[in-house]
């Protein structure tokens, strides 16, 4: 059988691309909060299973002071300096593309969400093991801070799948990495 299990970033940046201030501060998110409006999100994270973040990443949620949200779902943080695990995520700091493979050949159908920061989607981008960006743009410039793409040697060439755009002024992007096997149509 076919597997189906989509590793897939999905994440918001300023229009210069930041996802961060220098400080790490993301408080700018809440200039497209609005009542009733989630961007889509609910929907996306009741089609992922597994979650994937960097350690700064986890900690920065956990500095929210709210239930972790990520609870029902396998969590995996990536790190070289925490090891083992805890009730919500599990510490791994082996191969990626090994934990990929497993994720992807284990039961179930649901995606792997990609959850930050820059490092992180960085060294998966390398390893050419993203499948989709959900990429949702703040109306802001941030001017500096954290890139979301960082520097690489890899070039991917992708196929935008949807745009949306929402009262707040959030334009929402969703691509499919083009691989060389993908037919062009």
């Amino acid at each position: 059988m076919l597997n189906t299990k989509k590793v897939i970033v999905y994440i918001a940046q300023s229009v210069d691309g930041f996802i961060a201030k220098k400080d790490d501060d993301i408080s700018w998110l809440s200039l497209v909060d609005a009542p009733d409006e989630d961007y889509g999100y609910g929907e996306f994270v009741g089609k992922v299973d597994t979650v994937i973040m960097g350690r700064r990443t986890y900690d920065k949620v956990l500095s929210f002071g709210v239930d972790f949200p990520h609870k029902e779902r396998k969590t995996y943080v990536l790190s070289n300096s925490r090891k083992g695990s805890n009730e919500l995520v599990e510490y791994y700091s082996g191969d990626i593309k090994e934990l990929i493979d497993s994720i992807r050949w284990s039961n179930g159908e649901k995606h792997i969400f990609i959850d930050g920061g820059a490092e992180v989607i960085k060294e998966f981008i390398r390893q050419d093991l993203i499948d989709e960006y959900v990429i949702s743009t703040i109306p802001t410039l941030i001017g500096d801070g954290v890139r979301l793409f960082k520097e690489t040697e890899s070039e991917s060439k992708l196929e935008l799948l949807e745009c949306k755009s929402f009262p707040s002024g959030l334009v929402q992007h969703h691509y499919r990495v083009l691989r060389e096997n993908d037919k062009q149509v």
